[in-house]
């Protein structure tokens, strides 16, 4: 350390407010210039250095200087700036992963809404169609039965099991033609539908209607 910074900071030490006066006047503005290349505000850039002038005067009796008062005063600066600007990257981040957790909560709450939607409709095209039909087509989706297995549990021959099918679904098809675009979103939102009692996975029921 250079003598003349000894001599400055011998003086503070002893409680010399001059010395401190002088030591301000001299740094001050080049000190917010230095700030201000960081953080590009001027007003916050002041209120740094004011503070590290602040700290420097309380613990000028504790404070140890291996370079010069001029190196001490710029890193001290430097080193508050950079926890401003680490501070501010924190602030970004959780601002960030909160509204993406909102945004995705509320896509979530407007899926499960449009599945609720969507559970209604099916219930009522279901009810549109003859006994028979709404059985076979409920085991063979629903249930993910095969149409040999259905025909040995209802009794009936698999050229008939087809025939229900396919009457099912020219039905279906017409009655949900308009809720096919959101159907494929409560798909991509991978929500189950409730239906008559029933969950069922909303890919089959879409994959039913295409």
């Amino acid at each position: 350390m250079q003598l003349d910074d000894q001599h400055i900071v011998k003086n503070m030490r002893q409680g010399d407010r001059g010395s401190f006066e002088t030591m301000f006047r001299t740094w001050y503005n080049p000190l917010c210039n230095y700030a201000f290349s960081f953080l590009g505000r001027r007003e916050e850039s002041e209120e740094i250095v004011q503070n590290v002038f602040v700290q420097f005067w309380e613990k000028r009796e504790e404070i140890e200087i291996e370079t010069s008062l001029k190196s001490y005063l710029y890193r001290a600066v430097r080193n508050t700036c950079f926890n401003v600007l680490k501070h501010e990257k924190v602030k970004r981040e959780h601002a960030r992963y909160t509204l993406e957790r909102n945004e995705h909560h509320s896509s979530q709450g407007g899926a499960t809404l449009l599945a609720q939607e969507l559970e209604v409709k099916i219930s009522q095209a279901l009810s549109q169609l003859p006994e028979q039909c709404a059985i076979i087509f409920k085991m063979s989706r629903f249930e993910e039965m095969k149409y040999a297995e259905i025909a040995e549990k209802l009794g009936l021959s698999i050229k008939t099991v087809e025939n229900q099918m396919g009457k099912a679904l020219r039905i279906m098809r017409e009655q949900l033609k308009d809720y096919l675009p959101l159907l494929a979103l409560v798909v991509q939102s991978g929500i189950w539908l409730q239906i008559d009692g029933q969950l069922v996975d909303s890919v089959m029921v879409l994959i039913s209607l295409i």
